[in-house]
């Protein structure tokens, strides 16, 4: 293979790592395509700059995900304007592939801030309603080591928020892939670049529609968290809360089904109903989460109480004929399955915040395809 077919092929496998988020960083994914190709020690001059390697994740985006990327790009740059102008005191700038349309499967919105503290900028998501987690990252480059304080928030799209001081603001910042200064856009910029890239959009209908629009995510969100409150009988239950439950019975089933949206949420969601009703937690579920999810999500959370009483023997003839007539029967007992599974003292699982994060990641893969 020559020396530019090779670094072609490395840059492609790289692209790819990093399109179906195997890795996140650049080096890493250079460095494990060379592997593949590559039998002894590659030196870094010959592997594939970033740049290349980001013309090609754009190659794979374009022939995967179409016309819907357009419309996701759209989107993407109103929730980012609606959050700018929500904390335009901070002067945020967006920046990333959102800003230069470079997007894919799973980008988040990335935008700079300019505040000495955080936490007038947590205070504002917080009574936004917005849940977010706060990462102090140490990072060593050319022998200093440096602390980046991000923010990380998780709306329709995920955000990552990276504050700096407030005489950063007109810091010229570089690309570590292009080593030029990064485009970056203003409130008034990003405004002006939606206009001129989705002519098709008028703005303030545009916001005022996703503001109205419900978000199930953050339902789902305040349905679980009282479950952590929810006490269960030690015999049945020897794992502890209810929130704990669910969040096992997720894990069991990412493991079992990665790919299937609906069946991870009935095995999140099947509990929920006892936050509001334990007496009949399964009738209180499903009418919280009505109009939320899918008519199969609803049966699997529906009836896997019935399918306890199946395993058992103690479902009536009817009922047990019903059941296995079911198109979702299968689905229903391996839910079966994973809920009694799922009590196990000091397992190891998820926060909501990360299982949420899974499933609208899955969601969007699902509606790019």
């Amino acid at each position: 293979m020559s020396d530019a077919k090779l670094r072609q092929a490395i840059a492609f496998e790289a692209a790819r790592l990093m399109y179906e988020r195997v890795e996140s960083e650049y080096f890493t994914a250079k460095r494990k395509a060379a592997r593949q190709f590559c039998r002894g020690l590659v030196k870094l001059s010959d592997l594939p700059s970033n740049a290349e390697i980001r013309d090609q994740i754009q190659i794979l985006a374009r022939l995967h995900e179409r016309e819907a990327r357009t419309t996701h790009l759209r989107d993407m740059r109103l929730h980012a304007l609606c959050l700018m102008r929500l904390l335009a005191r901070f002067r945020p700038r967006l920046i990333g592939s959102v800003m230069t349309g470079h997007i894919r499967t799973g980008s988040d919105i990335d935008l700079h801030l300019f505040s000495d503290h955080i936490e007038p900028i947590t205070a504002i998501l917080e009574e936004e309603g917005l849940p977010f987690e706060v990462e102090r990252k140490q990072v060593v480059k050319y022998g200093e080591t440096r602390i980046f304080t991000h923010i990380h928030v998780f709306d329709v799209y995920n955000f990552e928020l990276t504050v700096y001081t407030e005489d950063k603001a007109h810091f010229v910042f570089k690309s570590s892939i292009t080593g030029k200064p990064i485009e970056r856009a203003t409130i008034r910029e990003l405004e002006e670049l939606i206009a001129r890239e989705h002519p098709d959009v008028v703005i303030e209908e545009a916001i005022a529609q996703q503001q109205e629009a419900v978000d199930p995510y953050q339902l789902f969100r305040l349905l679980l968290l009282p479950l952590e409150n929810v006490k269960q009988n030690p015999k049945y239950h020897p794992e502890g809360d209810a929130l704990y439950h669910s969040l096992q019975v997720f894990e069991l089933a990412r493991d079992e089904l990665p790919w299937d949206e609906e069946f991870l949420q009935a095995a999140l969601l099947h509990d929920v109903g006892k936050g509001i009703d334990p007496a009949d937690h399964v009738t209180a579920g499903l009418e919280a989460l009505d109009g939320l999810i899918t008519e199969r999500t609803a049966f699997l959370i529906g009836h896997h109480m019935a399918a306890l009483e199946y395993k058992n023997g103690t479902l009536g003839h009817r009922q047990r004929k019903r059941l296995e007539q079911s198109e979702h029967f299968e689905d229903l007992m391996l839910l079966r399955d994973l809920d009694s599974r799922g009590r196990v003292p000091g397992a190891l699982v998820g926060t909501v915040d990360k299982a949420l994060d899974y499933l609208r990641e899955l969601e969007r893969q699902n509606k790019w395809k």
